[in-house]
């Protein structure tokens, strides 16, 4: 079986314990290409982010750089600025022919939430080699917003794959002109380029800015907040923006994407020289996304940007990122979209789910 295990692989690999957890994992962590992972009972306060490094355990590390133990049994905020590590209840017996990577889930991502993967051993973040056994834990930073959370909340994901299964460009070409995979031309060049969108149709408004002193957001409150609480409207009349240093923004692909069923995607930095703005890849692109979207194929990608050492002019059409498409090991038995809850499927300009419409 070469390429990304789908779920009902996933499921298979929880039966030979090669995926633990404690309690059971629940059916709604399932995705159709990845698993949720779930913040345990306590958060370790550290003064700063650490990998455990070759032959450590993170438990080591924790007693080097912890400050104070946060018990979240009850609900307890992280607050912004400050980095913890969460265990997860999840943790892996991986056989000696399955990789995994993780990633923020999408609402983690568009609310700044920090989130990353790290395990015993660790030499890089959300990468877990091969035949991995051992606990996991995610180390949160809140860069925009205070948050408050509780045991068994979803904030990353993980996938594993076995083999090679990325894409090159000439076998994505070729699937692209099978099937498109964005509206208009395609942008191919170590993935599939996509761009910023600021001319939207019928309105000036482009995207949101995070505000620098709000209230506590309580992820599990859903359609909850008032977006002018916690964001200003970016808008452009002339096809450009300006990024402001140290500040967070919610934009939109131009690009409608489409991952085909029998593959996945995830995003990527589009070009390091492109040094004064970072699209904040948080998320994989599931099976399906964009697939069946309302209106046509394809769905729009929200890019969460931040702005570096200095004021950058951000223009309509500039490519800010790139999708990485990896062949499936077999097709999902059940597509992102297709009856699961599925968020953003045929997306827009898009806040995270916490938020009530605009």
């Amino acid at each position: 079986m070469i390429g990304v295990l789908p779920d009902t692989e996933l499921q298979a690999m929880m039966g030979r314990g090669e995926i633990t957890a404690e309690p059971a994992v629940i059916s709604e962590q399932i995705q159709p290409a990845s698993l949720d992972l779930r913040l345990g009972a306590v958060a370790y306060r550290v003064r700063a982010s650490f990998l455990a490094g070759h032959e450590r355990r993170v438990t080591d590390r924790l007693s080097e750089f912890q400050m104070h133990e946060v018990d979240l049994s009850g609900g307890a905020v992280l607050e912004k600025g400050c980095v913890y590590v969460v265990p997860l209840m999840e943790g892996l017996n991986l056989p000696a022919d399955v990789q995994a990577v993780a990633n923020a889930k999408s609402s983690t991502g568009r609310l700044d939430l920090l989130t990353r993967t790290i395990t015993d051993g660790g030499t890089e973040f959300d990468r877990i080699p091969p035949g991995y056994s051992g606990p996991l834990y995610a180390e949160i930073c809140p860069r925009s917003f205070s948050v408050l959370v509780r045991p068994g909340m979803r904030l990353n994901q993980i996938r594993f794959r076995a083999g090679q299964a990325v894409l090159d460009d000439a076998t994505l070409a070729a699937l692209h002109a099978e099937m498109p995979l964005v509206n208009g031309d395609a942008v191919i060049d170590e993935g599939l380029g996509f761009s910023v969108d600021l001319r939207l149709p019928d309105t000036t408004l482009v995207g949101y800015r995070a505000k620098p002193h709000t209230g506590v957001i309580d992820l599990d409150n859903i359609g909850h907040y008032d977006p002018a609480e916690f964001w200003e409207e970016v808008r452009a009349r002339d096809g450009h923006i300006i990024l402001d240093p140290g500040a967070f923004y919610i934009l939109v692909s131009r690009e409608a994407v489409h991952i085909p069923p029998d593959y996945a995607a995830e995003m990527a930095p589009y070009l390091a020289m492109v040094g004064e703005f970072r699209v904040h890849y948080a998320g994989f692109f599931d099976p399906g996304f964009g697939h069946d979207a309302a209106g046509g194929t394809g769905s729009r990608g929200v890019l969460e940007v931040r702005c570096h050492e200095a004021p950058f002019v951000l223009e309509h059409g500039q490519i800010v990122g790139r999708l990485i498409y990896e062949r499936m090991a077999a097709r999902p038995a059940q597509l992102y979209g297709a009856g699961i809850a599925s968020n953003y499927q045929g997306q827009g300009l898009k806040l995270s789910k916490h938020f009530a419409a605009p």
